[in-house]
C-alpha cells in the first residue's frame, strides 16, 4: 500500500519518533463537524443516500482505473445484499483487443515514450453493450449498484448517489510492480516500465478527465488505497469543503521514497527512514500528480490523489495567471536525489519545448535546476558539454558504449564542477547533464515527469535486473552543443544576484535560467521573513535551520509549522504571509528557497 495502509485506525499509531522532526505524513484538516466512515460504512452510507432519494435506487460506484473491482464488488455484494451489483466493465466494456488497437498509436513501440492521449472514457466501452446496460437499470425492481471506472457512463450521470474510489498513481506504479496489468489488459506479467507508460498517456488522463466532471455530484469519496477493513471514506460535500479549505493556508503533500541504483544513505539518516532498505534515491515530496493528500477529520484519515485539489481548485490552488497558462496541473516540481554513498545519476538531457510538443504531445518540458541541500568534498555536477567537444565524437562514443565492452569517457567530453552545499545550478532543456555520488539534491523544475532522454547509465542494470534504457536517438535532437564550457560558466554556474539586503534578512534570485520558466528566490533570515503569493502559487522548502511556522498577518490560518528539508505549497489565493522562526527553533539562521512561475505574478502586470 501506499503511505497509510490502513487510514481508518487512529493517526497516532502512524506518527514516528522523535528521532527526526521530518513530517512524513502531514494532513489536511477537514471542515469542523466532517466525519471518515471506516470500511464497510462506506457502502452502508452510500445506500442510505441513495435510498432517501429514491425506493429502487441506482448508485454508481465509479473505480479509478488500478483499484480491484473484483474485490469492491464482492466486498459490496456482501454489505448489500439486497441490491443487484453489476460490474460495468464486464458489462460494457470495449474488448481488450478493440482497446489495444484504439490506443496503440499512443503507446509506441518505446520502452517508456508514448504519445499523450485525449481520449474521453466512452471510447472505451461497447456502444451497444452500454445501451444494453442502462436498458437492464432501466428496467430494475429493486436497487443496483454500478461498480467499475465508467460507473457513472453506465448511469448516464444519473445515480441516486454517487461514489468515487479514488486512488493515487504512486499506489497504482506499487501494485503494477508486484505483479498488477493495466485495465482489462491482462498484461501483469509485463515491464513495469511499458505498464506504468500505458497508465502516464492513456489511462490516467482519461482517469482525471472523467473524475473531473464528477467532483460537483459526488455523494462519497473512498480510499482506494488501502485495505477495505480499514479504508476511510468522506462524505462529498466534507470533500468539497475539505479541498477548497485547503487553499486557504499553506499544506503538504505526503511525500514517498523509491530506492535506486544510483541511490543513497542521507535521506535514510536525517529523515529517518527505515534502515533496512538498501538505499533511497528519490523522493517526491512535491509532485501533487503523483502524491496524496492525507484528510483527517477526528483523528482518521483518508487518503485521496493531490491531483484532485488542482483539477477542483485551480484558480485558488495555483492562480488565474498561471492557470491560463497551464490549466489545471501542477507546473513546478520539487524532489529530492539523494546520491549520498551512492552512485552517478545518468547522463542526460531533456528534449526541447518544440520537440517535446511535437513528438510526445506534451505542452511544455522539464527545465530543472539542482540545489545542492548538501555534499561531500568530492561532490561534483556533469554539466554542459566541454569546449571543442565534436558532436559526431561523442555520440559514436555513447553508441559504443551500448554493447557494454566501451565505457563512455564522460569528463573526456562534459564539464563537472565542484558542488557544494547551497550551491544551485541552473540546467535548462537541452542541456547535458547529470548529479555525481555523494551528493544530496534538491531538483526544482518542472513536472512533464518522465521525459528524460539517458545518454549513459555507466553500465548498470535498474534494479529489476533489466538494463535501463537510453534513447541516444532522441538525446542527439535535442542537445544544444553551443552549452560549452564558456556558456556554461556564463550562464547556469553560480547564478546569485542578491535583491535585497536588511538587518536580519537577505533576498537572493538564485538559479535557474532566463529560458526557464521557474523563478527561484533564497531568504536568509534571523527571525522572519514577509512573502506574499501575488496570485500564484509558491512552492518552498526549508533549506537551513531545525523548524519555523508560516503565519497569516490577518490570521487567515493557523501557524502552521515546517521543519527542516521540508517542501510545502502556499495557495495563490493566499496572499501575504510570513515565515518565522518558532520560539523551540534551536537553529540560528534559517534559509528557504521558493519557486514560482514567472511572468504570473500581480506585479508583473
Amino acid at each position: 500500500m501506499t503511505a497509510v495502509d490502513s487510514p481508518g485506525v487512529p493517526l497516532e499509531d502512524y506518527m514516528m519518533d522523535d528521532r527526526s522532526s521530518y513530517v512524513k505524513l502531514p494532513t489536511v484538516s477537514l471542515p469542523a463537524g466532517s466525519e471518515i466512515l471506516v470500511g464497510d460504512e462506506a457502502w452502508r452510507a452510500a445506500m442510505d443516500i441513495a435510498q432517501s432519494r429514491a425506493a429502487h435506487p441506482v448508485v454508481a460506484v465509479d473505480v479509478y482505473p488500478g483499484a480491484d473491482v473484483a474485490e469492491i464488488t464482492a466486498r459490496i455484494r456482501t454489505v448489500v445484499p439486497h441490491a443487484e451489483v453489476i460490474d460495468v466493465e464486464d458489462a460494457a466494456a470495449a474488448a481488450p483487443e478493440a482497446i489495444d488497437a484504439l490506443i496503440d498509436r499512443n503507446l509506441t513501440d518505446d520502452r517508456v515514450f508514448g504519445v499523450m492521449s485525449h481520449f474521453t472514457l466512452d471510447e472505451f466501452y461497447d456502444a451497444e453493450r452500454l445501451a444494453e446496460l442502462r436498458r437492464r437499470v432501466d428496467e430494475r425492481t429493486g436497487p443496483v449498484i454500478l461498480v467499475g471506472w465508467g460507473a457513472d457512463l453506465a448511469a448516464a450521470g444519473e445515480a441516486h448517489a454517487l461514489v468515487l474510489v479514488d486512488m493515487a498513481r504512486w499506489e497504482i506504479q506499487q501494485r503494477q510492480r508486484a505483479g498488477a496489468g493495466n485495465w482489462r489488459a491482462g498484461n501483469g506479467g509485463l515491464d513495469a516500465l511499458r505498464k506504468y507508460k500505458r497508465g502516464f498517456f492513456v489511462e490516467w488522463r482519461t482517469a482525471d478527465r472523467h473524475k473531473r466532471g464528477m467532483f460537483d455530484r459526488i455523494d462519497l469519496v473512498v480510499d482506494g488505497n488501502a485495505d477495505p477493513d480499514a479504508a476511510g471514506a468522506v462524505r462529498g460535500e466534507d470533500f468539497r469543503a475539505g479541498l477548497a479549505t485547503a487553499t486557504s493556508g499553506p499544506f503538504r503533500v505526503v511525500p514517498f521514497f523509491d530506492p535506486g541504483v544510483w541511490g543513497g544513505q542521507w535521506m535514510k539518516s536525517a529523515l529517518d527512514l527505515d534502515p533496512t532498505v538498501h538505499n533511497y534515491a528519490w523522493c517526491f515530496d512535491c509532485v501533487p500528480e503523483e502524491n496524496s493528500l492525507l484528510l483527517e477529520a477526528g483523528g482518521r484519515v483518508v487518503e485521496v490523489p493531490a491531483m484532485d485539489l488542482v483539477l477542483s481548485q485551480p484558480r485558488a490552488l495555483l492562480g488565474e495567471r498561471t492557470f491560463a497558462r497551464f490549466g489545471a496541473e501542477f507546473p513546478i516540481r520539487f524532489d529530492f536525489l539523494d546520491t549520498m554513498g551512492g552512485g552517478n545519476l545518468s547522463l542526460q538531457v531533456h528534449p526541447l519545448t518544440e520537440y517535446i510538443r511535437d513528438t510526445f504531445g506534451m505542452s511544455y518540458t522539464q527545465d530543472e535546476s539542482y540545489y545542492m541541500l548538501d555534499a561531500a568534498d568530492d561532490a561534483v555536477v556533469y554539466l554542459g558539454v566541454k569546449n571543442g567537444v565534436d558532436p559526431a565524437e561523442m555520440m559514436a562514443a555513447l553508441r559504443a558504449a551500448t554493447d557494454g565492452d566501451h565505457p563512455f569517457e564522460a569528463e573526456r567530453f562534459i564539464n563537472t564542477y565542484p558542488a557544494r552545499k547551497h550551491d544551485h545550478f541552473a540546467i535548462p532543456a537541452g542541456t547535458v547533464h547529470a548529479s555525481g555520488a555523494n551528493s544530496m539534491v534538491l531538483e526544482i523544475s518542472a513536472t512533464p515527469y518522465i521525459f528524460t532522454f539517458k545518454l549513459w547509465d555507466w553500465g548498470r542494470v535498474g534494479l529489476d535486473g533489466i538494463p535501463r534504457p537510453v534513447h541516444l536517438d532522441h538525446g542527439e535532437k535535442n542537445i544544444q552543443w553551443e552549452r560549452d564550457t564558456d556558456w556554461v560558466e556564463r550562464n547556469l554556474v553560480g547564478q546569485v544576484e542578491e535583491l535585497r539586503r536588511e538587518p536580519g534578512l537577505v533576498e537572493e534570485r538564485t538559479g535557474l535560467h532566463e529560458l526557464e520558466f521557474i523563478e527561484v528566490r533564497r531568504h536568509w533570515f534571523e527571525d522572519e521573513a514577509a512573502h506574499d503569493t501575488e496570485g500564484t502559487v509558491n512552492v518552498l522548502n526549508l533549506v537551513e535551520g531545525d523548524e519555523v511556522e508560516v503565519v497569516s498577518p490577518t490570521d487567515a490560518f493557523p501557524p502552521y509549522v515546517i521543519h527542516y528539508a521540508e517542501t510545502f505549497i502556499v495557495p495563490a489565493a493566499v496572499g501575504p504571509y510570513v515565515i518565522r522562526r518558532r520560539s523551540t527553533s534551536r537553529s540560528e539562521r534559517f534559509a528557504t528557497v521558493k519557486a514560482y512561475v514567472r511572468g504570473t505574478r500581480s506585479t508583473d502586470a
